[in-house]
């Protein structure tokens, strides 16, 4: 991968909802935890700025990031991050260390390819249905993709899409799949408007009565 971020950190001692209320306001800092790793949970404290901005780079959701910790940096991911209801304010983050030894379970994200020029949309007049866009995977560390390509180029009239026609990088492995034939669901599909399929079958009747 070639993008790296870099997230500054700092000591948190204090605790509860008042002193994450302070943080936030006369800081510019909101609260976060990284835990893992045969660790100790370690509360730090992270602009909330230099946060929001790097969230703005769909990479940074599946991407190894690293944690400065006044000089000490570990390897994370970023697992769960917390927003006020209605203003466009972080309020929290979680992160998770990892290790190029074990395996981590990351969300990444579906990039579709040839969408438009797919001859079941441009020739056929197909819709295509996104039913994910992204995808739960497991693999070690080291490769981690930053997405998962989906070409529909192949993908014809009425076709649907599972987990299981995915093409995965090496060592990746999707989530769901591991649980059963049962979880492979659909990704995505191509059929008739239904307002195309109602004139189709409109005519059909026309011309067979005509016969």
């Amino acid at each position: 991968m070639s993008q790296e971020f870099v997230i500054q950190a700092f000591p948190r001692d204090d605790k509860g909802k008042g002193a994450s209320r302070r943080l936030r306001r006369e800081e510019r800092k909101i609260p976060a935890i990284i835990y893992g790793g045969g660790q100790d949970a370690t509360p730090v404290a992270i602009w909330h700025n230099e946060l929001k901005k790097a969230l703005e780079n769909e990479a940074f959701f599946s991407h190894i990031l690293t944690i400065d910790l006044e000089g000490k940096k570990e390897s994370v991911i970023l697992k769960d991050l917390q927003r006020h209801p209605y203003k466009p304010i972080l309020t929290h983050a979680d992160f998770q260390r990892v290790d190029k030894d074990h395996e981590i379970h990351v969300n990444v994200p579906l990039h579709f390819l040839n969408e438009e020029s797919a001859p079941a949309v441009k020739l056929q007049g197909g819709v295509v249905s996104h039913q994910m866009t992204e995808v739960e995977i497991i693999c070690l560390p080291q490769d981690l993709p930053e997405y998962i390509e989906v070409d529909l180029t192949d993908v014809a009239m009425d076709q649907v899409v599972h987990l299981s026609d995915l093409k995965l990088p090496k060592g990746v492995r999707i989530a769901a799949l591991q649980q059963g034939p049962e979880h492979d669901l659909p990704v995505l599909a191509i059929h008739k408007p239904k307002g195309a399929k109602a004139d189709e079958a409109e005519g059909e009747g026309e011309e067979g009565g005509e016969a």
